[in-house]
């Protein structure tokens, strides 16, 4: 009867932990691959529309689709190899329109956002269970579109693949999830707790995030203008030569589908070629093939290059002039803004009493200078690529030599904004009512019995403790719980510095004083008789003694 009555016993806790999270595993499983999806037919509609409108189709609907499969794989920033060259090698194409890769991104950032949180706060699904369920099922689709493009003229390269969309997909995710939970510090302490030693002291704790908030909206400000100044540059340049630019984009191809396929294409590129840009006002410029290097002190003469529009605005061949150096003022524009950031977020404001030191805030700009050289680097290596063999193997910035110039351009330019906006802020707040708080320690002057060396009688003087005294006296006395000694005349000696609501460097603001009233003249018997008596209170005065007239 017992045996009846009594319940089933549970589950194991690995079938529990799996029935538990297998709504949370489903949902982003479902979510990856319909963001794939998305994509995938995104890319589709837009080819195929440009193939109907085409009055000479290479071929049928199904190389339209290998074609739309293979720039899909292209966005994520796989390299692709085309087979139908004249000489019949095949040819690789490794350039990534930057445009293109935004909507992956977008798409794999909503979906393990969605998968995180859905409607509840805080999200109930793992943060593990939804990365994983969206990376899982976003690579199932890309593993069948790149095994389906595989058969086409532009086929995906197997090693570029294989690196590059689980990349992308993770680190989007990544950002999903971490955005569904309120971007929480603990996550980036437990990436962080990875580097070095030194680095981890800088970066940990409370003021380590501080520094690293500071520096990575700093980063993002000056990596921003960079971009945003390239593209001016570019935008200058192709007004500089608007004939040439619209005599090679009428010549491409005749028809308005035809124009319209190009001028999509040029919108694709229009942040690959601001990222050139950017290297070439940053000095190492970028290269149209292999040993053809464009720079603002020189330009080696380029190859022969098909009529596209945004290659004509490339500059002359030639030793650099004048007005290519200018190009010089978008990296000193960025390291101004870097420095302006930290500078401004290292001194004293509401929210912080203490401005910070000279040194910290150096660090903070070269920690800032690091971020943004990172992160010009990787848009470099995506910016540029690979159009064929031989000559054409090599096109776009160095990413290496793009980072290592954006670093010395910002940290250079930085550091001395930083160090002279903090400085004058600090100036500035305690001119208008920060001042220095110093607390007096008022002793007598003469001997013990109160009696100055004259025979007068003692006099109460003012005396302000120095720098040394200070932490002489808060080093030996504070924190000792000893009794206060005993000064001159009797009087308890306190030690400077033990006052618990004083700091001797905080600028404090100060409330405006009322004027004061000066005291009743001594010769006034009422005002002589209650001061006096006040006198003898506070003083070391024997009670038969009289008060002197000076």
């Amino acid at each position: 009867m017992i045996q009846m009555t009594a319940r089933r016993p549970s589950l194991s806790p690995l079938l529990t932990r799996l029935r538990d999270r297998s709504p949370g595993l489903a949902a982003g499983l479902v979510g990856g691959a319909l963001a794939a999806g998305l994509g995938l037919g995104s890319f589709a509609v837009l080819v195929m529309v440009l193939w109907i409108s085409s009055p000479y189709p290479d071929s049928g609907p199904g190389g339209a689709l290998h074609v739309a499969a293979a720039l899909w794989l292209l966005a994520h920033g796989a390299e692709l190899v085309r087979t139908d060259t004249l000489s019949g090698v095949p040819a690789p194409v490794g350039i990534t329109p930057l445009l293109l890769l935004a909507l992956p991104v977008w798409l794999v950032h909503r979906a393990a956002r969605d998968a995180a949180s859905g409607d509840e706060e805080p999200p109930l699904v793992s943060a593990r269970t939804a990365w994983a369920g969206v990376v899982l099922g976003y690579l199932a689709v890309g593993a069948a579109a790149a095994l389906y493009c595989a058969g086409g003229e532009l086929r995906p390269s197997w090693a570029w693949t294989g690196v590059c969309l689980p990349l992308v997909v993770m680190a989007a995710a990544g950002l999903g999830v971490w955005t569904a939970y309120g971007r929480p510090y603990e996550a980036v302490d437990n990436v962080l707790i990875l580097l070095p030693a030194g680095v981890r002291r800088l970066a940990l704790g409370p003021e380590g995030r501080a520094r690293l908030g500071t520096a990575a909206r700093a980063a993002g400000a000056g990596a921003a203008v960079l971009v945003g100044g390239g593209a001016a540059l570019l935008a200058a340049s192709l007004v500089w030569h608007g004939g040439a630019a619209r005599g090679s984009f009428l010549q491409l191809t005749e028809g308005w589908s035809g124009r319209f396929a190009v001028l999509l294409l040029c919108l694709a590129l229009v942040p690959n070629a601001a990222v050139w840009a950017a290297a070439y006002s940053l000095g190492p410029g970028f290269t149209l093939g292999v040993g053809h290097a464009v720079a603002p002190l020189s330009s080696a003469p380029a190859p022969l290059l098909p009529p596209f529009p945004l290659l004509t605005a490339v500059p002359d061949a030639g030793t650099g002039t004048p007005l290519n150096w200018a190009a010089g003022v978008v990296p000193v524009v960025a390291g101004v803004t870097v420095g302006w950031f930290v500078g401004r977020a290292g001194s004293a404001d509401g929210k912080r009493a203490v401005a910070w030191s000279r040194g910290r805030t150096a660090g903070t700009v070269w920690l800032a200078a690091a971020l943004c050289a990172a992160l010009v680097a990787v848009l470099s290596a995506l910016a540029g690529g690979s159009l064929g063999v031989a000559a054409l193997a090599r096109f776009g910035p160095v990413w290496w030599q793009t980072g290592g110039a954006t670093l010395a351009w910002i940290a250079g330019a930085g550091i001395p904004v930083a160090v002279g906006l903090r400085a004058w802020r600090c100036r500035e707040r305690g001119a208008k009512g920060a001042v220095r708080i110093a607390k007096p320690r008022v002793e007598p002057v003469g001997g013990g019995d109160g009696a100055s060396a004259e025979g007068r009688p003692a006099r109460r003087r003012l005396r302000l403790p120095s720098v040394g005294s200070w932490f002489s006296r808060r080093k030996s006395s504070a924190g000792s719980g000893a009794t206060p000694e005993v000064g001159a005349g009797g009087m308890p000696y306190v030690p400077y510095g033990q006052d618990a609501a004083f700091e001797p460097y905080d600028f404090l603001p100060v409330e405006p004083r009322p004027e004061p009233v000066p005291p009743a003249p001594w010769h006034d018997d009422a005002s002589r008789e209650a001061r006096w008596a006040a006198l003898k209170e506070a003083s070391t005065l024997r009670p038969d003694e009289t008060p002197g007239t000076d």
